[in-house]
């Protein structure tokens, strides 16, 4: 009897080695471009185009029209790309002023790409509602995974954590449960 298991044989007789299963992640853990949404795309475009501006201190609309000839611009939403560039460019101010307590250094001693994106996270929290708390937190981790450093995503994860129950009290507190313990801020 065979194992229906086994690999069928190679030509020459020779077994072939196991397919290697595939997931959606890179070997840095974040997601691999095929798997991404729309809106995901538009947020890896935002956060290029925000990194621009923050290290090149480059104009809104120079950056736009640079980011819009980029391949595989045409996949992105383009609504929620001109939402988030615009709007964190806009508001840098008051991002900032509401990440600046969350941090443990100044926001110069920030990367740039955290710098981003913990500014389209503070963003979506605030003007985007119809994207889930948890969901905006998920989004800016794989974000930080797959354009910062090492440990990035886990600095991003702690801010927008430890902005959530502020800027989506009621949304944060059903989640957790009227038994959860609050959060630390």
């Amino acid at each position: 009897m065979s194992d229906d298991s086994a690999s069928p044989p190679a030509p020459g007789g020779a077994k072939r080695p196991p397919r290697q299963v595939r997931t959606g992640t890179t070997a840095t853990g974040a997601r691999k471009a095929a798997s991404k949404s729309a809106r995901s795309r538009s947020r890896a475009f935002a956060l290029q185009a925000l990194y621009q501006h923050i290290v090149g201190r480059n104009e809104a609309t120079a950056i736009d029209v640079f980011t819009r000839d980029l391949s595989g611009f045409h996949k992105a939403d383009a609504a929620h790309y001109d939402a988030l560039l615009h709007g964190c460019i806009e508001n840098a101010g008051a991002l900032d002023a509401l990440i600046q307590p969350k941090l443990d250094r100044t926001l110069a001693e920030l990367s740039p790409i955290e710098h981003a994106t913990m500014w389209i996270g503070v963003y979506e929290f605030q003007n985007c509602l119809d994207v889930p708390w948890r969901v905006v937190i998920n989004e800016c981790v794989e974000l930080a995974k797959e354009f910062g450093g090492t440990d990035g995503h886990k600095y991003v994860n702690g801010v927008l954590n430890g902005l959530a129950p502020t800027l989506r009290a009621a949304e944060v507190g059903a989640d957790r449960g009227p038994g959860a313990a609050p959060s630390a801020d």
